[in-house]
């Protein structure tokens, strides 16, 4: 691949997963009109299930889409890391403060450059860690800006170990995916690896849900619920892993996840649009960090690609 042609695809790759943030941001409002009471880790099951349905006649005759034995063995420890993620979410929900919890999400960037360090698939980069850094920053000031006057503050306890363990398995997930690409252990399609971790995530969380919440709730499910389930599962589920899958092979573990940090950006502008009346100053410090971070980001030369682990091999079954 010339440089030319890298820039392109790392270009793209942005473009991407700039997308992927407002697909993110703008799912929290349509979780909220879900009815109360259903069981979130049979929902997570069923949106996972019904986004892998939609990609199946897209992927199943995709080359390599049969994994090889190490490939499955990654897809099995990916949908673990997804599993962990949702299942530490859920329960710590009602363990740890809803600001705690934003607080902690924040080292998702910052561990997946770590992790990704530790795996060979992060180079040492200064520049990065102080975006991410300043991303961080953005972000805590943005999630102290929107429980400002709420009760509960910074704690740390059960439910918040529990959470950053999760958050822990949720910057596994890249760094996995790149580790398994360099080695040849999965495919170069990102819609045949955003359909197994995918597959393997539904079967992992709704063994969760069936082991901790009660299948019979899911009887109070109104068609409202059905139809956002369903949009939910092909775009929040579908669509943003397909293009982490995709900005993967292009980006950085850390590159990828720094995006995570304009969700919270994205409410923000929905709160102006929404509710004006409760914008302020304390808005202003984190939104303008974040916004400076991803913009530096996308200034970022191309970086090198990798020298693989181990020597290219195709990712059909072996």
């Amino acid at each position: 691949m010339t440089m030319s042609e890298a820039r392109q695809t790392v270009g793209s790759a942005h473009t991407g997963m700039l997308l992927w943030a407002l697909i993110v941001g703008l799912s929290f409002p349509a979780v909220g009109l879900m009815s109360e009471g259903l069981p979130p880790l049979l929902l997570t099951a069923m949106r996972f299930t019904i986004a892998s349905l939609a990609l199946w006649p897209l992927v199943r005759r995709a080359p390599a889409f049969r994994p090889s034995r190490q490939g499955l063995v990654l897809y099995v420890l990916m949908g673990l890391c997804t599993a962990g993620f949702f299942g530490a979410m859920f329960w710590a929900a009602h363990r740890a403060t809803a600001l705690s919890m934003s607080t902690l999400y924040v080292s998702v960037p910052l561990l997946a450059y770590g992790l990704g360090r530790l795996f060979g698939v992060e180079r040492r980069a200064g520049g990065l860690l102080a975006i991410l850094a300043l991303g961080a920053g953005g972000a805590l000031a943005l999630a102290w800006a929107g429980k400002a006057g709420q009760a509960g503050g910074l704690q740390l306890g059960a439910g918040e170990t529990a959470f950053f363990l999760g958050c822990l398995g949720s910057a596994l997930y890249p760094v996995l995916t790149k580790w398994g690409l360099a080695r040849g252990w999965l495919p170069d399609g990102a819609g045949v690896r955003t359909f197994w971790s995918l597959v393997v995530g539904a079967v992992l969380v709704g063994l969760m849900g069936l082991a901790a919440e009660a299948p019979r709730a899911l009887a109070a499910m109104t068609v409202s619920d059905i139809l956002l389930v369903a949009y939910l599962g092909v775009f929040s589920s579908g669509v943003t892993y397909w293009l982490m899958q995709r900005g993967t092979g292009a980006l950085t573990p850390g590159a990828v996840t720094a995006y995570t940090y304009l969700v919270p950006f994205v409410s923000v502008v929905l709160v102006v649009v929404g509710e004006p009346e409760r914008m302020g100053w304390q808005w202003v410090p984190g939104s303008l960090m974040v916004v400076l971070a991803i913009a530096l980001l996308l200034r970022r030369p191309v970086d090198p690609p990798a020298t693989p682990a181990a020597p290219r091999r195709c990712a059909a079954s072996s």
